[in-house]
């Protein structure tokens, strides 16, 4: 292997080394919300969330030069990405306090589904056959996790199902503007938006945090920062396609600690729908690779 392939194959490793690091901290954030929606109030948490990352994210702006990194062609979009992942947040520990983590993130990974299914009309993208069908399957393992008119079903669920959708209309919207703006200028402006929208809605159900939870609701604005800035950096490392696999990661830090802390193991039906949606969104990850080289049909 000649010296330049070799760094290539270190940068990748790196790469996904990174990836698999940003989706661990994503699992204990949303772990740490879990644990604290259960005695605050969720606004609160969404707050704090927020807050606590700006913090965070404005000293690593500052010590990055300052101002200038924040100048922004796209302040509309920006702020409708802010928007969108307030409103994913939101859901998310709503249904946290109702569901098992591995529920959650199984339904939460319905987004590369909505982001295939929403990009011919957001995008311009054209879709082929194959990919619709993998999409179709998607859907099925999602109402295999929900179970619509069973026992099984919870109002929560469809909370993790908004979620995933407005995720992955941030993540189209992040497409737009990561041409133009810089990783760092994005996640600044998520956080203030974020901070500004959930803002009123931390007074709602007001319970004085005390010194531990204090503690913890600055680590999840911590875990917040860090999984991004580390998403970001392994995308600097290694190509989208190399990484995309690894971003359902998630569902196993997820099932692991859901266990390990809460006691919650996911039943079969929750398994197989879990499996039809990673193998979903695998196949459109696989495809969506196929036809961009020039060969590719759709």
């Amino acid at each position: 292997m000649s010296e330049s392939a070799s760094a290539e194959a270190h940068r990748r490793l790196v790469g996904i080394g990174l990836m698999v690091a940003a989706f661990a901290t994503f699992a204990m954030l949303d772990a740490t919300a879990k644990y604290l929606v259960a005695h605050l109030g969720v606004g609160l948490v969404v707050f704090a969330r927020y807050a606590f990352s700006l913090a965070f994210v404005s000293l690593w702006v500052w010590q990055q030069g300052g101002s200038g990194i924040l100048v922004t062609g796209n302040g509309v979009l920006q702020v409708v990405r802010g928007l969108l992942l307030v409103v994913a947040t939101g859901a998310n520990f709503v249904a946290v306090g109702y569901l098992q983590l591995a529920q959650t993130s199984s339904i939460a990974f319905s987004n590369p589904l909505w982001v295939c299914a929403l990009s011919p009309l957001l995008l311009g993208e054209r879709v082929g056959p194959r990919r619709w069908f993998a999409v179709l399957v998607g859907f099925i393992g999602v109402l295999l996790i929900i179970r619509p008119g069973t026992l099984s079903f919870h109002w929560a669920m469809l909370l993790s199902l908004a979620s995933a959708l407005s995720v992955a209309l941030y993540q189209i919207a992040t497409r737009k503007v990561g041409a133009e703006d810089r990783a760092l200028t994005s996640l600044f402006y998520v956080s203030l938006v974020g901070s500004l929208a959930a803002a009123p809605l931390a007074p709602i159900g007001w319970v004085m945090p005390d010194l531990g939870q204090w503690g913890l609701l600055a680590l999840m604005g911590f875990y917040g920062m860090l999984g991004h800035f580390m998403l970001a950096q392994a995308h600097r490392m290694a190509p989208a396609p190399v990484l995309a696999p690894f971003v359902y990661i998630q569902i196993i830090w997820m099932t692991l600690i859901g266990f390990v802390v809460f006691g919650d193991v996911p039943d079969a039906m929750t398994v197989a729908g879990a499996s039809v949606v990673v193998a979903s969104g695998l196949y459109v990850f696989y495809r969506e690779r196929q036809v961009r080289k020039p060969s590719g049909d759709l």
